[in-house]
C-alpha cells in the first residue's frame, strides 16, 4: 500500500504544471474532458508500465544501495526540474485523422518519454519493487492530475500562484530525496 500512496502522491505532485499536464489542458479545449482523460489513462499504462519494467529490472540487476543513491538523487533532480518547469512546444497543435482518443493517446505517450513522471515512475519502482502497486499508483496520479489540469486548472491558476505551486512540489521531491540519500549512505 506504501508504493501505491507515495506513487500517487509524487506523480501528482511532478504533473501540477508538467507539459503533459499543459497538453492535457490544451486538447482539453479541442476535444471532449472524458476524450482526453481516456486517452491519458491509456498512454499512462503503456508509458509507466514500461517504467515499472525498467526499474524493476534494474533493482534485480544493480546493488541496492547505489540504486537507492542514484533514485534519491533522481528525486532532488525532480524537484530542481519542477521549479524549471515545462513549456508547450506545438504538441497541441498538430492536426491528426486519428479520432480524438487515438490523437491525445499518441501526443501524450510521447510527450511522456523521458518526462519526469515517467522517470519518477522508474525510481519508485525500483524503491518499492512492487511493479503492480506503483504502475496503479503512478497511473491514477496522472488521470488526478491531469484532471486537475483540465477542470480546476485555470481557477486555480487565479487564486494560487503558480509559483507557489512549483515551489512546494519541489520541496516534496527535495526532502524525499536528501532523506533517501541519508538512507541509502547508512
Amino acid at each position: 500500500m506504501a508504493a501505491f500512496i507515495a506513487s500517487f502522491i509524487f506523480v501528482v505532485l511532478a504533473e501540477m504544471g508538467d507539459k503533459t499536464q499543459l497538453l492535457a489542458m490544451a486538447f482539453a479545449s479541442r476535444y471532449s474532458a472524458r476524450k482526453v482523460l481516456i486517452a491519458v489513462f491509456l498512454a499512462t499504462v503503456i508509458n509507466h508500465g514500461l517504467a515499472v519494467v525498467v526499474g524493476h529490472f534494474l533493482s534485480v540487476a544493480l546493488p541496492m544501495k547505489l540504486i537507492s543513491f542514484v533514485a534519491s538523487l533522481s528525486f532532488i533532480g525532480f524537484g530542481i526540474w519542477t521549479l524549471r518547469g515545462d513549456k508547450l512546444n506545438g504538441e497541441d497543435k498538430k492536426e491528426s485523422r486519428f479520432g480524438p482518443v487515438l490523437t491525445v493517446g499518441i501526443a501524450f505517450f510521447l510527450a511522456e518519454m523521458g518526462d519526469k513522471t515517467q522517470l519518477a515512475t522508474v525510481a519508485l519502482a525500483v524503491e518499492y519493487k512492487n511493479m503492480i502497486n506503483v504502475l496503479m499508483g503512478t497511473t491514477l496520479g496522472m488521470v488526478v492530475a491531469d484532471a486537475i489540469g483540465i477542470i480546476a486548472g485555470t481557477v486555480m491558476r487565479k487564486h494560487v500562484p503558480e509559483k507557489i505551486i512549483k515551489w512546494v512540489s519541489a520541496a516534496i521531491f527535495i526532502l524525499f530525496g536528501i532523506a533517501g540519500m541519508i538512507k541509502a549512505v547508512r
